[in-house]
C-alpha cells in the first residue's frame, strides 16, 4: 500500500514538472514505452526488484534501454535510484499514464485477464466504463495468469475483482473462520 501511495507521489510530481515545461505527451510516451518494456522483459523486472544489483548499475542499464527518453523522464529514473525507489519505476509509470490521462479528460482502465481480451470484449468493456464515469476511456489490458480467470477492473482509485482467484481466496477464508 505504501509503495502504491508513493508511486502516486512520484508520478504527481512528474506530471506537474511535465506540465510546466508543456512535456505531458513526450513524457507520457516514455511512460507508455517503459511500462511496455518492462512488462516485456521478466530480467528486466528481476533486476530492478533485486536488493543485491547496485543502484549505479540499475541505473547504467535503465539509461542505456532507454536511451533517447525526454530529460524529465531520464531525472525521474535518476531520482528513483537515488531515493533506492527504482523497483517502483513501472509502478510510478502506469500511475502518470493514469493522471495524465485524467488531466487531458480520459480514463485508463486497466484490465486484467488471465488470457488477453478480444477486440469485441475490450468494446464492451469500453462502453460500460464510460458509462460508469462519464468521461472518455482507453483500455489496457494486463495480463497475469495467476488469476485463473474473470477479471480484475481497475479505473483511477476504483477497483473492481471478479478473478477467479480472489474467490477461491474468500472461500478459503470462509472455510477456515467457520472451523
Amino acid at each position: 500500500m505504501n509503495d502504491t501511495r508513493a508511486a502516486i507521489r512520484y508520478a504527481k510530481a512528474i506530471l506537474d514538472i511535465a506540465v510546466d515545461n508543456k512535456a505531458t505527451a513526450a513524457v507520457e510516451n516514455d511512460m507508455r514505452s517503459m511500462v511496455k518494456t518492462i512488462s516485456d522483459s521478466k530480467e528486466l523486472k528481476d533486476m530492478l526488484a533485486s536488493p543485491i544489483v547496485r543502484s549505479e548499475v540499475k541505473k547504467k542499464a535503465l539509461n542505456g534501454i532507454f536511451k533517447g527518453v525526454h530529460a524529465i523522464s531520464e531525472g525521474m529514473i535518476k531520482l528513483l535510484v537515488d531515493n533506492k525507489r527504482i523497483g517502483m519505476l513501472n509502478e510510478v509509470a502506469l500511475k502518470y499514464i493514469i493522471l495524465n490521462e485524467q488531466l487531458k479528460g480520459q480514463d485508463v482502465a486497466l484490465v486484467t485477464t488471465a488470457v488477453p481480451l478480444t477486440k469485441e470484449l475490450e468494446k464492451k468493456v469500453l462502453v460500460q466504463v464510460a458509462q460508469l464515469t462519464g468521461n472518455e476511456v482507453t483500455v489496457e489490458n494486463k495480463i497475469d495468469e495467476s488469476i485463473i480467470g474473470g477479471f480484475i477492473l481497475r479505473v483511477g482509485d476504483l477497483q473492481f475483482d471478479a478473478s477467479v482467484a480472489n474467490k477461491l481466496s474468500n472461500l478459503k477464508r470462509e472455510f477456515t473462520n467457520s472451523l
